[in-house]
């Protein structure tokens, strides 16, 4: 069978449909009664009038073919010229692909879209090229400082459009970002050295603005429609800048140094107070710091130095108006020091010699000065040296003051009585005789202690000028004696009880209690049963007292007189050290009642 809709089958039709007709025509004309030749001729006619028309259509039918072959000769040249342009070389394939078997239409509607993509492309890569090439030339123009333009370098780089393929555009872009780089790294130069610039002006109090503006209007960001310029001469110029204040800061660090070195040396010479120093007291801190510590805006200023040169030159003036009273507050620090200390100060430079050296001109007050200050320093050694010594000397004198207490106590009567307080100084009392049976135990240990540092240091150790050796031994021979004469007294009284024990036997009678006239109420007793600490007081049975550095300050031309006055709090017995609590048999005896 014949496809619907193909030639040969619609040539059938047609020659069916015209012999259909000229069968009705033929019925028309017999029924007419037209003539054989009238018949023929219009026949004739109406062959001529179907040629015509072919004829017509034929000649459409070609037009219009030459037409489609022109278009799609142009699409192809068209799509080929934007495939070498582009570069886009792997789709000449796809066109070419059964070019034979594809009609003028198909062949033109598949050329026209990739026409058309390719057009866009072309488009997008020019703008593409475009954008770059600006940036290109304003990058070039910054670099160059806007001064002349490297032609040079955009020569190769002229805009081709017959060349848009993506290895040209790779050649622009890879341009653009070297340039890019370039231009990134020299801004980044530049705001260090502004940056630097900015950090120098503040500390030397300089103005920024104008510093780089002389470089160049750019830099200091005041016009933001000009973009910062990177060029070679303002890299060199803000180097040179920055070398210029850099030796500046050097110079007047210099000059601060010294200045600072003066107001110290006026300060510790006229002993100024912290509130004269502390106006100037970041101006010495220099002298410790490096260049690169120093960043305080305005540190450097003129402003600054000058006003530090002018308190040198006050203090300078000051200076020798004050010296003679410097002297004399030194010799008074060395007197409190040595006295603290209980040392003897150094003579040569007493208030009354000092003074008239310095009216009568033989010595510089500033040498004098000195020697006071290394005077001080040697009696703060030596009272350092001192202080262990002394911590027990403390302790032997609070344990000879509770002894003193527990003697007067011990005189009481009714100190047993219910009496308000009693139990406290019950309580007291008992510590005491603790603290008094270590007190040869820590003379023997104080008198060891004296005698290694004298060997230590070849000197002796003297206390307010006597030698601290020879008190303690002083003080235990006296406490030899004052232990017999108790034993002795002990003894007798021992005696005198046996005696009228012995007479009331005999005679029955109890004799009225013997009255003795040695006891008296303590000074230091009250009547509601407490005791405070009282001075030394004779003993009982007339013995002399041992001697300590209080008793010595009576006898030795006024030494010890400083001595800390009896506390009329308890004893702290902790403080006592361990050294100080060894047994006390060997010098106390088989009597533990020894000292009640």
């Amino acid at each position: 069978m014949m496809a619907i809709g193909s030639p040969t089958f619609t040539s059938v039709r047609t020659s069916t449909t015209c012999n259909a007709l000229l069968r009705e025509l033929q019925q028309i004309w017999n029924e007419i009664g037209e003539s054989e030749t009238e018949r023929d001729r219009m026949l004739i006619d109406l062959e001529r009038e179907c040629l015509e028309v072919y004829r017509r259509k034929v000649e459409d039918a070609a037009n219009s073919k030459a037409r489609l072959h022109h278009s799609v000769a142009a699409k192809e040249a068209e799509l080929a010229t934007l495939m070498a342009a582009l570069g886009e070389l792997n789709i000449r394939p796809m066109v070419q692909k059964d070019k034979k078997a594809m009609s003028l239409k198909e062949k033109l509607a598949s050329v026209t879209p990739l026409v058309e993509d390719l057009r866009k492309k072309k488009e997008e890569r020019m703008k593409q090229f475009d954008d770059i090439r600006a940036q290109i030339e304003k990058i070039g123009g910054e670099i160059s400082g806007y001064s002349n333009l490297n032609e040079s370098l955009m020569s190769n780089k002229s805009l081709d459009e017959h060349d848009l393929s993506l290895r040209r555009l790779n050649e622009y872009q890879i341009h653009l970002r070297s340039l890019q780089k370039e231009k990134s790294d020299r801004l980044n130069k530049v705001f260090e050295c502004v940056n630097e610039v900015h950090s120098l002006c503040s500390v030397l109090g300089l103005d920024f603005d104008r510093t780089v503006s002389e470089v160049h209007p750019s830099l200091h960001g005041v016009n933001h429609e000009q973009s910062t310029n990177i060029s070679n001469t303002t890299l060199e110029g803000l180097e040179q800048t920055i070398l210029k204040l850099k030796s500046e800061r050097k110079a007047r660090i210099r000059k601060l140094k010294d200045i600072g070195a003066s107001l110290c040396e006026l300060w510790n010479l006229m002993d100024s107070s912290k509130s004269d120093k502390n106006e100037f007291s970041r101006i010495t801190s220099i002298l410790v710091s490096s260049e690169s510590e120093i960043v305080e805006p305005g540190f450097l200023s003129m402003e600054t130095i000058n006003k530090a040169s002018k308190e040198v030159e006050r203090l300078t003036k000051l200076k020798a108006s004050r010296m003679k009273e410097l002297v004399m507050k030194k010799r008074v620090e060395l007197e409190e020091i040595c006295k603290m200390a209980h040392i003897e100060p150094d003579t040569s430079t007493s208030a009354e010699k000092s003074t008239a050296l310095i009216d009568s001109g033989l010595v510089d007050p500033g040498e004098l000065l000195a020697s006071i200050d290394a005077q001080i320093t040697k009696a703060k050694e030596q009272s350092m040296s001192r202080k262990e010594i002394m911590d027990r000397l403390d302790r032997w004198l609070l344990a000879c003051e509770e002894e003193n207490w527990l003697e007067d106590y011990e005189l009481d009567h009714n100190r047993y009585s219910a009496g308000r307080g009693a139990h406290i100084n019950l309580k007291r009392a008992e510590k005491a005789r603790i603290t008094v049976n270590k007190i040869p135990v820590m003379v023997d240990n104080l008198i060891n202690k004296t005698l290694g540092w004298e060997d230590e240091r070849q000197m002796l150790f003297l206390y307010d000028g006597v030698r601290l050796v020879s008190i303690l031994e002083d003080y235990k021979m006296t406490r030899q004696h004052r232990e017999e004469e108790k034993r002795r007294f002990r003894d007798q009284k021992k005696l005198q009880d046996l005696l009228l024990t012995e007479k009331e036997l005999m005679y029955g009678s109890k004799p009225s209690p013997r009255k003795t006239n040695s006891f008296r109420k303590p000074n230091g007793y009250r009547g509601n049963g407490s005791m405070t600490p009282t001075p030394r007081r004779n003993s009982v049975c007339g013995t002399p007292e041992p001697l300590t550095p209080r008793s010595y300050s009576g006898r030795s031309n006024g030494y010890f007189k400083e001595m800390r006055r009896l506390s009329t709090a308890p004893l702290n017995f902790v403080s006592i050290t361990k050294e100080d609590t060894i047994s006390f048999a060997s010098v106390s005896g088989s009597e533990p009642e020894s000292l009640l």
